[in-house]
């Protein structure tokens, strides 16, 4: 195996509440360089290609260029509108003899050794393979368009003596039912894929709405396989998920020396 990584890097963060997620700090480094990292040590791994922000390249490259330059990783721009623009973009710069493309969330800075040893196994013998964790919860189906407000916006003495300050507002969503959670599994990332069948589920399709790569692929016909991701691979969205990342890290047994025989 031959890999390629790609990290989609070209995003807004607009769901984080301090600025550039990617920049910020976690255990001493920007979590785009912990998610970097994780990749750089893996001797799959032949090549990492990070796809930043097209219109503010000059800054990114400021804020990351050393960092991503000392691993070696080559650096394209991404996508203006959506995720899969971005990885299109990426997939260009992939090297020829690249035998599988690995897409992996540039905000998921806790993948652990044991779980890329499940996937890039899998990947020697399957076409796509996704890291999936079950849905442990109650699963329900809501109508989003049967939607009341349930707080105090349905009650017109607070209405008017308040008006609209300080009202509380309770959105309500009809449940539709409950469905059977062990056909549902929530999908992670790396996702790899054979070189071959992840250009082409880029190269001449319509993904408007796709949110990952599987999806794609699926849009083909072809049927990936699921394999057993880990619940702390977490995707850093919210600044709640950066302060659970940095307990995760800080709770995380150290590293086992490596046997100097096996390298």
């Amino acid at each position: 195996m031959k890999l390629s990584v790609i990290i989609p890097a070209a995003g807004a963060s607009t769901r984080f509440a301090s600025g550039d997620k990617l920049s910020a700090d976690l255990g001493g480094r920007p979590l785009l360089l912990r998610t970097v990292e994780i990749f750089s040590r893996r001797p799959e791994v032949d090549q990492i290609i990070v796809a930043g922000p097209p219109d503010d390249m000059e800054a990114f490259k400021d804020r990351f260029g050393a960092g991503l330059g000392f691993h070696g990783v080559a650096l394209v721009p991404g996508g203006r509108e959506d995720r899969w623009e971005t990885v299109r973009n990426a997939l260009e710069a992939v090297e020829e003899s690249s035998t599988h493309v690995a897409v992996h969330d540039a905000a998921r800075p806790l993948v652990s050794d044991d779980m890329l040893d499940r996937i890039f196994m899998a990947s020697q013998h399957l076409d796509a393979v996704v890291p999936v964790v079950p849905v442990s919860s109650t699963l329900k189906q809501i109508d989003p368009t049967a939607t009341i407000d349930a707080g105090e916006g349905g009650d017109h003495l607070v209405d008017s003596i308040l008006g609209d300050a300080g009202r509380l507002e309770v959105p309500a969503t009809e449940i539709r039912g409950t469905v059977d959670r062990s056909m549902y599994a929530m999908a992670q990332t790396p996702q790899v894929f054979s070189r071959e069948l992840i250009v082409r589920a880029y190269a001449g399709q319509d993904l408007r709405g796709v949110t990952d790569d599987a999806q794609a692929v699926e849009m083909l016909g072809v049927a990936p396989h699921a394999v057993q991701g880990d619940p702390a691979n977490i995707k850093i969205t919210t600044t709640d998920d950066l302060r659970l990342a940095l307990s995760l890290i800080k709770s995380a047994p150290p590293a086992k020396p490596k046997d100097p025989l096996l390298g």
